[in-house]
């Protein structure tokens, strides 16, 4: 007979064992991603914050994009047009209409079941409308070149058109940036154009469903902390996996790490708005067992802007001292276990148009103190250097809020400079600020750390060309922040774009980095790998290595139960 005592001991058992059961054994019908950054805009078209794109690719599809093998593909669009199929061909232009003698007409397909959450379709109405927005001088859309190009839209029908090109391009047939607004609920916003950044639905009403058309679309945000999707009925495609996905912003790493461990998040965004390397590989030690990690290198480029109206920074000497200064490889050693190589430039090894005869430059402090001599820096009484007006050679360093990594390195580029003689001073911002308002409106006068990401051979004309730096004239399009101009640059640009044969073209690619090593309208840091931290019942999460990230892939996301994933090993 059992006693009391055992009985006790029975009960604790069975209980302890009923707590430490999982609770994922019932099938999951909500995914909660953290992410350490909140879209300044949920707008398709104004502003290029990866957070933006990552949240609203469950919601709003691109007419093309690159896969995770970096191939050019239709998402929005039925068939990609190519001069092969026929449905791109190259026409004459007159002188005064185009880039040059030649264009190109392509034509694209619509969807036939795509149509927007109100069950309104998806037409060449909302084509002709997000044509008539993006060219606009005003209208603050982020790459108002693509559509500026298109000197006029044939509409064939309610779902297909052709584009007239006003130059025949390498990427004519990649219109990834196209990104397609409703005419039937924006065009009323758009009366103004100079104040439609600031009265979009998307952000004046972004639970309206006639915004969304993709796998899901957004029924709820709470400003700086989170957006939520449910699954949209007008999709056509295959559903999304999960019927509630949520999007929980926790600008803190070492927080978001705890609601991982806590379970308040399912999973950490890889993108570049979750966890540095350096962090995810000590996390890893430490919870290897409970997560699967993914390392992605990719098409990202960790660097300094300089604003170069800053008559601290103006001169290329000084430049190219505070990259002197630097030690990268000690940095990349200690902080990032040798996972983040120093960036010679702006192009990744990962791109075919790399140049490696381009060495990234190495730690020479003499030679930085010879330059900043020369451009009439000399060193003060209390290490800090000033020129012959007494002015200090101080600059403002500022990065996201909040990003551990990013915040190491500023101090460890502090350091390094201070040895230099150049003082700076940390004045960080959170994401949404820092890319919505400061760089944006060119408002920060020393140095912004933060990453591009890319496409495949992804021409840098937005971030380079004299005619993409943003001003109120232009409705702070462009994203040219440094105020880089460079008429070599410029002609180095447009020529890329035109040039066909893949090694003329590659020349053309290695001379345009060989300026940029010497001239720096940018401090280049690292090539940068991302960690992706899930949980391991979800599977198909395939990073790309490039801008477009694993989200416009969800409906291929997938949950296996205990049993399953058993089964797979």
């Amino acid at each position: 007979m059992a006693t009391a005592r055992n009985l006790f001991r029975i009960f604790v058992l069975v209980a302890s064992m009923l707590i430490a059961a999982p609770t994922h054994a019932t099938p999951r019908d909500e995914l909660v991603i953290g992410m350490t950054q909140y879209p300044s805009t949920l707008h398709p078209g104004i502003e290029t914050m990866l957070a933006k794109t990552y949240v609203i690719r469950l919601a709003h599809r691109p007419f093309t994009t690159y896969d995770a093998d970096w191939k050019l593909i239709c998402m929005l669009c039925v068939e990609l047009p190519t001069f092969e199929n026929g449905l791109a061909r190259r026409e004459p232009l007159k002188e005064d209409k185009g880039h040059g003698k030649e264009g190109v007409a392509v034509t694209y397909t619509i969807q036939p079941e795509a149509r927007w959450g109100d069950r309104v379709p998806v037409t060449t109405k909302d084509v002709l409308f997000t044509w008539e927005v993006g060219k606009h001088p005003q209208s603050a859309i982020a790459n108002g070149e693509l559509y500026r190009r298109i000197l006029s839209i044939d509409v064939i029908d309610d779902k297909t058109f052709t584009l007239h090109i006003d130059r025949v391009t390498f990427d004519y047939n990649a219109i990834n940036d196209f990104e397609i607004l409703p005419e039937h609920l924006e065009r009323a916003r758009f009366n103004d154009p100079a104040r439609y950044r600031t009265q979009t639905l998307y952000d004046a009403d972004s639970t309206n469903p006639g915004l969304w058309f993709g796998p899901y679309k957004v029924v709820d945000k709470e400003p700086g902390a989170q957006i939520v999707f449910e699954r949209n009925p007008t999709w056509w495609g295959t559903p999304g996996p999960f019927r509630r996905v949520v999007f929980r912003v926790i600008e803190n790493t070492a927080a978001l790490e705890a609601n991982l461990l806590s379970g308040s998040i399912d999973m950490i965004a890889g993108e570049g708005m979750g966890l540095g390397i350096d962090q995810a590989i000590a996390f890893e030690q430490r919870h290897g067992h409970q997560y699967d990690f993914i390392y992605k290198p990719g098409l990202v480029y960790e660097h300094l802007d300089l604003n170069i109206d800053n008559p601290l920074v103006a001169d290329v000497r000084v430049r190219r001292a505070l990259l002197l200064a630097l030690d990268r490889d000690v940095i990349n050693r200690q902080l990032y276990g040798g996972q983040q190589p120093p960036a010679p430039t702006f192009v990744s090894p990962l791109d075919w148009v790399y140049d490696p005869s381009i060495p990234a430059t190495k730690q020479d402090l003499a030679g930085a103190g010879r330059l900043l001599d020369e451009a009439g820096w000399r060193m003060g009484p209390d290490g800090i250097r000033v020129n012959d007006k007494g002015a200090r050679l101080a600059l403002d360093l500022m990065t996201t809020a909040g990003n551990r990594s990013r915040e190491l390195v500023e101090q460890v580029l502090q350091a390094q400079w201070k040895a230099a003689g150049i003082e700076t001073r940390i004045r960080n911002q959170p994401a949404r600020v820092l890319f919505g308002d400061t760089l944006v409106k060119r408002k920060f006068q020393g140095l912004a750390m933060f990453a591009w990401m890319s496409a495949p051979e992804n021409v840098p004309r937005s971030i380079l060309h004299s005619e993409e730096i943003p001003s109120s004239s232009n409705g702070f399009a462009g994203e040219n922040f440094v105020g880089f101009h460079d008429p070599k640059v410029d002609a180095l640009l447009d020529k890329i774009e035109i040039t066909i044969d893949p090694d003329t073209r590659k020349a053309l690619w290695f001379e345009l980095q060989r300026i940029y090593a010497d001239q720096l309208p940018a401090i280049p840091l690292f090539f940068r790998a991302d960690a992706f931290i899930l949980p391991k019942w979800l599977k198909g999460v395939v990073p790309t290595g490039h801008q477009e990230p694993t989200t416009a892939w969800i409906e291929d996301w997938r949950v296996e139960t205990p049993g399953q994933e058993r089964a797979a090993q």
